[in-house]
């Protein structure tokens, strides 16, 4: 009776042991599935991180680019170049030519007539147009 209590007990027993050993295996995929997907999460978590990094500083030349381009729109010299141009004012002593738009000036431009660079005729043919 007692080989029949061993016998169960190291069934048990083995049992038992292969229980584990498949329990810890099964944990170890679990975790090592686990750790390959937080991985792959902080790898595009760090993407994002870079592209809003580069929309940052995409904004920030813009808003140095706007800041440049508010303080010329509030120099005088602006001012005084829109003064002139849309409204046709000069400073004193100064005459305003207002000349007509490009389509009619461009009537009144001589035309361009390109012509074909051509070498002159070697000497047989002008011996061959001499006695023809």
């Amino acid at each position: 009776m007692k080989e029949k209590r061993y016998n169960i007990a190291n069934r048990i027993h083995g049992f038992l042991g292969k229980l584990s050993s498949y329990i810890v295996l099964i944990l170890a995929l679990i975790l090592s599935f686990s750790l390959v997907k937080n991985i792959s999460n902080v790898k595009s978590v760090e993407k994002m991180i870079s592209d809003k990094e580069a929309e940052v500083e995409e904004a920030k030349k813009e808003t140095e680019d706007l800041e440049k381009r508010l303080e010329y729109i509030q120099s005088q010299e602006f001012i005084e170049k829109q003064l002139r141009d849309k409204l046709g004012l000069a400073k004193e002593g100064e005459t305003v030519v207002i000349l007509p738009p490009p389509e009619i000036l461009r009537t009144f431009a001589p035309e361009y007539v390109q012509e074909d660079e051509k070498l002159p005729d070697p000497n047989w043919r002008k011996w061959i147009k001499l006695f023809i």
